[in-house]
């Protein structure tokens, strides 16, 4: 059974922070300036097998995290879903617990000689090539610094 999640597990190139149980890496989609996935460090597939420590832990990241986005580029809320969808679109499902994160904002923000737009601020998170807004890596390393530098 493949895993979507697995692989970056291992990949520290666009990795923001980590905890004990915890990634955090950029995604390259920045339709919402900062958006990030949180992977949890083992394969798990259900919110009810995560530990007493992994909720803890995960409690104490998000606090970190939605601090630093709205430090580092004004986000005034930050939409977290954890999904999994897409494993279930398999005959034999394989989930592994992680989290959209989509920083949100009520004004554009200018970064890196770019301006990246919130036009549904105040309504749910827009989907859709439309909303695609990917970015080449140096764009991507710019973001990763900026936000380690605020954690």
């Amino acid at each position: 059974m493949n895993c979507d999640v697995c692989p970056f597990l291992n990949n520290f190139g666009r990795t923001i922070t980590q905890t004990k149980f915890w990634k955090v890496d950029i995604n390259e989609n920045q339709e919402y300036l900062g958006r990030s996935f949180v992977s949890l460090k083992r394969h798990c597939g259900s919110l009810s097998e995560l530990t007493k420590d992994e909720w803890l832990d995960f409690s104490e990241l998000v606090r970190k995290l939605e601090s630093c986005f709205k430090r580092t580029f004004d986000a005034k809320l930050i939409n977290w879903s954890c999904l999994m969808n897409n494993a279930f679109k398999e005959k034999t499902a394989n989930p592994h617990i992680h989290w959209h994160v989509r920083p949100r904002y009520e004004r554009d923000v200018k970064f890196a000689g770019l301006t990246f737009k919130d036009p549904e601020f105040g309504s749910h998170y827009a989907r859709g090539q439309d909303r695609i807004f990917l970015q080449p890596e140096d764009v991507l390393i710019k973001i990763i610094k900026e936000l380690k530098e605020n954690l």
